[in-house]
């Protein structure tokens, strides 16, 4: 290690040597430090995020954990990790030590959110603490599986948020109906929302498919990848999770509606987008057209469980939800939608009843 003063600027400069974590040498050089001792801090800090020392601050720690896991997670999910990070968790514990923060820093932290009003009062919503919740618990358990951390301090500090939304938003067959009545002279948005609610594809799902996924002799729709734009790019990765691979038979009001669209557009080829637009698009469309057909206002993702909802109506079986949705699991197909199968649960039960009777 060395520290000295730049003769030119008057500034000091710092030169490290040392072994990293892994087993490989690095040497770093930075410059312009107004006074000897941020030089030397500086150097401190290095030598603890190079050497994965648990004394690092908590925003070194940061570049190595981000750093790990660009390399295993899909482009999408690691840019909403990182905007949580980076907008509500770094700035509390950023220059905290790593094995310093305890139970009692993380409760003033969720305390901090909870408390959160925006300019109209209203505060975060439940899940959306969960998820922000989630995220730091995330992070303290690879500090402890990978940095040797004794304990995650979350586990002590309890949680914070919901798990499930209070209420969840759809709309009724009704809601829909008039909504889509109300966009029925635009083309496109006419198509990608007839799209949404007869499948419940998520909206990613929507905008990677392509002319060569719909198979109308079979009346099927194959899912089999995922468009995000990230940092100014487009990019078409696989689906959510391995089971969200899948065919999605449709109903043949769709296959005409795809069919209607698919000839107006101009020399579409197989491979081509066959919604070539972004989220924003999405959302301007459905705001736009629930003012013009006076119904409730819900989210683009809400069109993914007004479908759940109209096949729990029809007494669709949870697995044969689960397989549609494309949920890796069942129990998330249950956790998610079990409390809109009540009408369901008693429909089995009269059934029982009438077939106990006839004994």
């Amino acid at each position: 290690m060395s520290v000295s003063k730049d003769g030119d600027t008057g500034r000091w400069m710092s030169q490290i040597r040392v072994t990293d974590w892994t087993g490989n040498t690095v040497h770093k050089k930075k410059r312009g430090f107004k006074t000897k001792r941020e030089a030397l801090q500086w150097e401190q800090d290095f030598l603890q995020q190079a050497t994965g020392s648990l004394g690092m601050t908590f925003q070194d720690f940061i570049k190595l954990y981000i750093q790990d896991m660009e390399k295993r997670l899909k482009p999408s999910t690691l840019a909403n990790k990182r905007y949580l990070i980076d907008l509500k968790i770094t700035p509390f514990f950023g220059k905290m030590p790593l094995n310093g923060i305890k139970p009692t820093d993380i409760r003033r932290w969720q305390n901090e959110l909870t408390s959160y009003r925006d300019e109209n009062g209203k505060p975060y919503s439940g899940t959306y603490l969960k998820t922000i919740n989630n995220q730091i618990t995330a992070i303290f358990n690879y500090a402890v599986r990978y940095y040797g951390l004794k304990e995650n301090p979350c586990h002590k500090a309890g949680g914070m948020g919901k798990k499930n939304a209070e209420e969840m938003l759809f709309w009724t067959k009704d809601e829909f109906l008039k909504f889509i009545d109300a966009i029925k002279d635009r083309p496109a948005p006419y198509a990608v929302f007839m799209t949404l609610y007869y499948t419940g594809i998520r909206e990613g799902e929507l905008l990677a498919l392509t002319p060569a996924d719909v198979d109308f002799e079979k009346q099927t729709i194959r899912i089999s990848k995922s468009y995000q734009h990230i940092d100014g790019k487009d990019q078409v990765t696989s689906p959510k999770t391995p089971k969200s691979n899948r065919t999605v038979t449709i109903p043949t009001v769709l296959c005409d509606c795809l069919k209607d669209y698919m000839s107006r557009c101009y020399e579409l080829r197989p491979e081509d987008r066959l919604f070539p637009y972004d989220k924003h698009f999405l959302y301007k469309e459905i705001k736009q057209g629930s003012k013009q057909a006076g119904v409730k206002k819900i989210r683009v993702h809400d069109l993914r469980h007004s479908h759940a909802a109209a096949l729990i109506e029809m007494n669709v079986a949870p697995k044969l939800l689960q397989e549609r949705l494309g949920h890796e699991r069942i129990q998330t197909t249950l956790d998610t939608y079990g409390h809109l199968y009540p009408n369901a649960q008693a429909e089995l039960a009269r059934q029982l009843e009438a077939f106990m009777a006839e004994s």
